[in-house]
């Protein structure tokens, strides 16, 4: 009998022993995985300045598109759970549905403030807010150098990649990216001079290289048909007796309008007597870009990758 309980008293024992191994367990495995959620990394912003930001965030406010777009195409976009919803292209419609954090060049800041999220990241068009931004939670600001754009778009792909750890995918997207350049660079050095245009209901501005869409030529290799464009963030104004003079071999047109909406009646560019005495215009090589991609967005994986195709048409 004494033998008997002696046996029952060693298994109570041991299933003691157990379930507190197993709590400890339990309990470390909690640690690592709040440790890993409260560990941070130090990466640079596009102003050069050194930020902390927590690695792998899961609740992100993104203001910048590209940036929306990169943690897209990286498979890290479960993390957004704020952005500015009514300013998205067609491409991110798949986000309206997260919490709208205001207007894309006036961040809702109580709004943001309730969302309490883990980083939020910005661009050129909310820079006047990143301090109080920073004060909700650590902002980020990622923007593409006009002077050199790809270099740029590379560097903000590759901080996220950091942040997220998906440094690998990201390099191997980049390298196909830029294997597509290099075979799209091939083909614009036969295409002539080129012209960028931005039509708003019916008023023209001209881009050239070191502008906002001057990857087209910075990087993707087309010849400027006018070298002496001025770089600045609204282009320098332009009329259609312009276009004629410069005499474009190939025209390519953003339609501000359609990307935010206005009157368009008058912004078929292609139509334009004029235009249509242009080499471009006698070529059918007036290449309307898509709006919402080149003017509410740009700088990010998938973006990129829509404007290499955009411009493709102009060597078919």
């Amino acid at each position: 009998m004494k033998k008997v309980v002696y046996t029952l008293l060693a298994l109570v024992a041991v299933t003691l022993a157990g379930c507190g191994s197993n709590q400890k367990t339990a309990s470390s495995n909690s640690e690592t995985t709040s440790n890993s959620r409260a560990a941070s990394i130090m990466v640079k912003d596009s102003d050069g300045a050194e930020v902390k930001v927590p690695t792998n965030p899961e609740k992100v406010v993104v203001f910048d598109n590209g940036s929306l777009d990169t943690m897209d195409a990286l498979g890290v976009g479960d993390a957004v759970i704020g952005a500015p919803t009514e300013n998205l292209p067609e491409y991110l419609a798949t986000y309206s549905d997260v919490e709208n954090a205001g207007g894309i060049k006036e961040p809702d800041l109580e709004k943001i403030n309730q969302l309490q999220p883990d980083l939020i990241i910005i661009s050129g068009r909310q820079s006047d807010f990143k301090e109080d931004l920073s004060a909700i939670a650590p902002t980020l600001y990622l923007a593409v150098d006009g002077s050199d754009p790809w270099n740029s778009t590379k560097e903000n792909i590759t901080t996220l990649a950091k942040i997220f750890q998906k440094e690998e995918e990201a390099k191997t997207q980049i390298a196909d990216l830029e294997d597509e350049i290099a075979e799209l660079k091939t083909g614009a050095a036969k295409a002539g001079k080129a012209l960028v245009v931005l039509v708003n209901e019916g008023q023209l501005s001209a881009y050239g290289a070191g502008s906002r869409f001057g990857i087209i030529h910075d990087t993707f290799g087309f010849a400027q048909a006018d070298d002496q464009i001025e770089a600045s963030t609204h282009g320098q104004s332009v009329s259609y007796e312009y276009v004629l003079e410069k005499n474009p071999d190939v025209l390519f047109v953003i339609d501000r309008t359609q990307a935010i909406g206005g009157d368009d009646t008058n912004n078929n560019v292609a139509d334009n007597e004029l235009v249509k005495e242009t080499n471009a215009g006698k070529n059918g090589k007036v290449i309307t870009l898509q709006p919402d991609v080149w003017y509410l967005s740009g700088g990010g994986l998938e973006s990129t990758q829509t404007m290499l195709e955009d411009v493709q048409k102009a060597l078919e």
